[in-house]
C-alpha cells in the first residue's frame, strides 16, 4: 500500500480493481475543511483518463509493472507480434490495443511491454522515434523565412506537420506523446 501523499508522475496503483498511471497530481489544502489530493489517472487496459480526488493520507495499492524488452516483428492481420530479446518468446497484441502506438512502430523496433501478473498491458514507446518521411510537398525557395508549416506524411502512415525545408526521403526525428515534428535525424 502507498500513501497518496507520496503520489508522484508516472506511479502505477491499483484502484477500484484498475490499472491506473498517475499522469499529474496535485495537493490542495483548502482554507476550511480537510486537505486532499486530485488526480489525473490513465487506465493501463482500457487507455481511458479519469479524474480523481482523494483524501489526504488515504491508503491505495501499488501496482508493480514490469517492463520486458521486446522486438516489434510484424502484423499478422489484426494481430501484431513482438519477440523477447533474451528468451525468444512471442506474443501477439491485438491492433485496438495499441492503435496510437502502430502510428511510430517500425519492423524490428525495439520498445518496452508493460506486463501485470501475466497480463499485457501495451507497448510503452521510446521518446522520440526516426521516421523517414515518404511524401510531401516540395518546398518553396526562401519560404524557410516565414516559419511556416506543411503537412508530410512517413513510412509508418502518420502525418506530420514539419517546416518547410523537408523533403521527402529525410528521416525526422518525431516525439512519440503527441507525434509532432521534432527534428531532422
Amino acid at each position: 500500500m502507498i500513501s497518496v501523499n507520496d503520489f508522484r508522475t508516472g506511479l502505477t496503483i491499483e484502484v477500484d480493481g484498475g490499472i491506473w498511471r498517475v499522469m499529474d497530481f496535485q495537493h490542495v489544502k483548502p482554507g476550511k475543511g480537510a486537505a486532499f489530493v486530485r488526480s489525473k489517472l490513465r487506465n493501463l487496459r482500457t487507455g481511458a483518463i479519469q479524474e480523481k480526488t482523494f483524501r489526504a493520507g488515504e491508503k491505495v495499492g501499488k501496482a508493480q509493472i514490469d517492463n520486458r524488452k521486446m522486438q516489434y516483428l510484424y502484423a499478422n492481420g489484426d494481430q501484431h507480434v513482438f519477440m523477447d530479446n533474451e528468451s525468444y518468446e512471442q506474443i501477439e497484441l491485438n491492433e485496438a490495443a495499441i492503435e496510437y502506438e502502430l502510428k511510430f512502430l517500425k519492423e524490428n523496433m525495439e520498445v518496452h511491454i508493460m506486463m501485470y501478473q501475466g497480463e499485457t498491458l501495451g507497448i510503452e514507446l521510446p521518446n522520440t522515434v526516426e521516421l523517414k518521411v515518404t511524401e510531401t510537398e516540395p518546398g518553396i525557395k526562401g519560404d524557410t523565412a516565414s516559419g511556416g508549416s506543411k503537412p508530410a506524411k512517413v513510412e509508418t502512415g502518420l502525418i506530420v506537420q514539419v517546416p518547410f525545408f523537408v523533403n521527402e526521403g529525410d528521416v525526422l526525428i518525431v516525439n512519440t506523446s503527441d507525434g509532432s515534428y521534432v527534428s531532422r535525424a
